[in-house]
């Protein structure tokens, strides 16, 4: 028997809904209760206001990064966990867009969120770096180790704003999962250059792995 939604998780699930479709700012709480056919008064028993909302969410998301972005276990599945980092970041991208779509605006109004947010970037950059050294000791990519974390930062920088790019791009464009990885291929390219010679055939593999999954790109 499928489980009954709480109300505060019918409008967490609502808000998701609208913010994605409609855009974040567009989005009122009388808009998201009345998509609900409840009452204003009935929301806000639930929730202060917008921001606590949109906080809510991102703590949905923060703990769904945490559990499913896990360091790989040995250097032989280093390639392995760089390809399940991409598809839980772009996934989770996807699923969550609009926060991405309008990150700067959203962070500026909530510095409760912004902390918060930085914190748990934080983790993935640990993160990243970790998977970053399995892919070096396994003979996937050469990399300085000093260059590391810097590299690190770059892809979790292309990850952060594709989702914003392709709004500038073509701002009434709907943001489909197809496009979110498109974004995977981009960061497949940034490891190119330090990709090994022994490895090059794999990381092309997962090139055509994800160009089978990425739809026509909306970009110039």
């Amino acid at each position: 028997m499928e489980k009954k939604l709480r109300t505060k998780d019918k409008i967490l699930q609502a808000s998701i809904e609208l913010f994605n479709s409609q855009g974040e700012r567009q989005i009122t709480t009388n808009h998201i209760a009345a998509h609900l056919g409840i009452s204003p008064g009935n929301l806000y028993y639930h929730f202060r206001n917008k921001e606590d909302i949109v906080r809510h969410i991102f703590k949905e998301y923060a703990k769904l990064l945490e559990n499913r972005i896990q360091p790989p276990s040995k250097t032989s599945e280093a390639l392995d966990a760089l390809a399940q980092y991409l598809d839980v970041v772009f996934e989770l991208m996807y699923r969550f867009h609009f926060f991405y779509a309008n990150l700067p605006d959203i962070l500026s109004r909530d510095p409760a969120l912004q902390q918060d947010y930085l914190q748990v970037q934080k983790g993935v950059q640990a993160k990243v770096v970790s998977v970053m050294q399995a892919l070096k000791q396994a003979g996937v990519i050469s990399i300085a180790e000093q260059d590391i974390a810097p590299f690190a930062q770059t892809v979790r920088l292309l990850v952060t704003f594709w989702i914003s790019y392709l709004k500038t791009q073509a701002p009434h464009a709907q943001i489909d999962q197809s496009q979110a990885y498109q974004g995977v291929l981009k960061v497949l390219l940034l490891f190119k250059p330090y990709a090994t010679a022994t490895a090059m055939p794999r990381i092309e593999r997962l090139q055509q792995h994800y160009q089978q999954l990425a739809g026509p790109s909306i970009l110039n």
